[in-house]
């Protein structure tokens, strides 16, 4: 028997329709690239997305066509994120930090037809273009600029396009299934490669993402989503915000600590979300202000892994609650996040603090495995390790112009994380499979003495690496930040690491550098360590 229940399709559209009804006047604050506040509201992003939307049509712009984004978190691509998507277009968004050939592939192999810009790239689009085969429209996301229009012929202005747009257009009837956006991964190991997502499998993202043991954002919450629009869809939080109507702030290009710190306070922001080194650069602008981050209550951290300490000193200094996450480009990026379970509660607050220490338990919508090098399926005992696996309803099948899917024959995708997950289903990443240390045959966790170097009092971050060795293979080597001021020494920091770990996985050599590679997305670029320090233990 078939159920007797209406059957509306998941669409982008829908959450933006929702936000701009029921939560019209909701603000929404938006740093402007050129500086300046910019205050709207769910209301006026709705109005405006369906200006974009028939705007767009009448530039001839179709049904799947891609639309791309080089832009930072604004108000303007928030609008574009809805308006694009609702209209049954595919919203883009493309990386500002990659590398111009990589910039130039991605545009490429999506065979983008329009390209909004912030006018901060402008420079850099100009000289892109010759080699951008597909783009047939450049849309500077502001108003009219004379010196723009010279400097790249035929561009338009997003201010005076939507003015051309219906704002009572009704966006076009999409099929779930279709396309909603795309995001292409860094690329650190080859070509980056396109996920493509759906309506619907972004909506169960929304949905199943924002349960009050994942993200958990109310409509009486400020958000400052930290992680960049351009790092997928901003986690998905854009799409959580409109869905439950909070106010958004937008931090635009200023990520730095210290801007940080004046929009959390300005603007009464009680959850953000971002990378480790982001938080780094939040905790020293905290201790040079003298701000308490007063209104801010939560934190979702994701991208790498978060250093223990970290956990401690916003809770011990700020009264602040640090979530560990996990995920990836072909996850949506939501896979797992670290909340307590009931039995917890008897527990001290170190032995909370040491499960919070974990990337967390899957939510509901997706499942996660381990496998060995045979393909065996290894057990939940939090002690072995294995390959991590994960399927569920927004996990990539195939990427983006791949002729064939990435799972393995029974449906899994292959994350190249080496992890382990208990009983209850909490999931520890030990290491990327690329960057984990064999010496001698046996694996040495980078994640673990980078935890144990950054948590020494003088260390601000720091990088483990194997460095290639002639008796045991590899050997691990620890790239050093210090501390403005210090002066420790490497024959301290290798003692700190007494009795933290066996003897035989303290690194063989500390380096101090001045500051780590940080690639597009908030990581550390390891592969470029590995090139100018992996054969450190040989040549010396």
């Amino acid at each position: 028997m078939i159920g007797q229940m209406m059957q509306m399709p998941l669409t982008v559209g829908s959450l933006i329709e929702h936000a701009a009804r029921f939560h019209t006047n909701t603000p929404i604050v938006s740093v402007e690239t050129a500086g300046g506040i910019d205050r709207s509201s769910w209301g006026a992003i709705g109005l405006n997305a369906r200006r974009l939307a028939s705007a767009l049509r009448q530039l001839g712009v179709n049904d799947g066509d891609r639309c791309a984004t080089i832009a930072w978190n604004n108000r303007r691509h928030l609008e574009i994120y809805f308006g694009v998507a609702g209209e049954g277009m595919v919203c883009h968004t493309i990386n500002p930090r990659l590398a111009p050939e990589q910039l130039i592939f991605i545009a490429n192999d999506a065979q983008d037809q329009v390209l909004f810009l912030d006018q901060t790239f402008l420079p850099a689009v100009v000289k892109l273009r010759p080699h951008l085969s597909s783009v047939k429209h450049f849309i500077v996301m502001g108003a009219r600029d004379d010196e723009a229009a010279q400097m790249l012929d035929g561009v338009l202005f997003y201010d005076e396009l939507i003015e051309t747009g219906n704002p009572d257009h009704p966006f076009t009837h999409v099929d779930e299934n279709t396309a909603s956006s795309l995001c292409y991964t860094s690329g650190t190991t080859g070509d980056p490669k396109g996920v493509l997502y759906s309506h619907r499998s972004t909506l169960l993202h929304t949905l199943a993402g924002n349960q009050p043991d994942g993200i958990a954002i109310a409509a009486k919450d400020t958000v400052l989503p930290v992680v960049p629009m351009f790092h997928v869809n901003a986690w998905g939080v854009p799409y959580i915000a409109a869905a439950v109507g909070c106010k958004l702030v937008l931090p635009g290009p200023g990520m730095d600590g210290d801007s940080l710190v004046k929009l959390i306070d300005s603007e009464a922001v009680t959850l953000s979300l971002g990378v480790p080194t982001i938080w780094l650069g939040l905790l020293a602008a905290l201790k040079n202000s003298g701000s308490k981050a007063a209104s801010l209550q939560r934190t979702i951290v994701g991208g790498s892994a978060l250093p223990p300490s970290m956990i401690a000193t916003f809770r011990d200094e700020y009264d602040v609650e640090l979530i560990h996450a996990w995920g990836m480009t072909e996850t949506s990026p939501l896979g797992t996040l670290n909340q307590l379970l009931q039995h917890h509660s008897d527990l001290t607050a170190d032995e909370q603090a040491t499960i919070r220490n974990g990337q967390g338990r899957p939510l509901f919508g997706v499942d996660l495995r381990l496998i060995n090098e045979a393909g065996d399926i290894l057990p939940h005992d939090g002690k072995t390790q294995g390959d991590l696996q994960i399927k569920g309803h927004w996990i990539v099948e195939r990427y983006f112009g791949m002729p064939s899917d990435t799972v393995t024959s029974d449906g899994w995708f292959d994350t190249g994380d080496v992890a382990s997950i208990d009983t209850d289903g909490y999931l520890i990443i030990r290491d990327r499979s690329k960057d984990i240390i064999k010496s001698g045959g046996e694996w040495i966790s980078t994640v673990t003495l980078e935890n144990i170097l950054v948590s020494h009092p003088d260390i601000t971050n720091a990088a483990a690496i194997a460095a290639r060795h002639e008796k045991w293979d590899e050997r691990p080597v620890m790239l050093a930040v210090q501390r403005e001021g210090a002066t420790t020494t490497e024959e301290a920091l290798l003692a700190f690491y007494d009795g933290k770990v066996p003897k035989w996985q303290v690194p063989d050599k500390i380096v101090f550098i001045d500051e780590l590679p940080i690639g597009g997305t908030g990581k550390v670029q390891k592969n470029k360590l590995r090139e100018v320090y992996g054969d450190i233990l040989i040549t010396e």
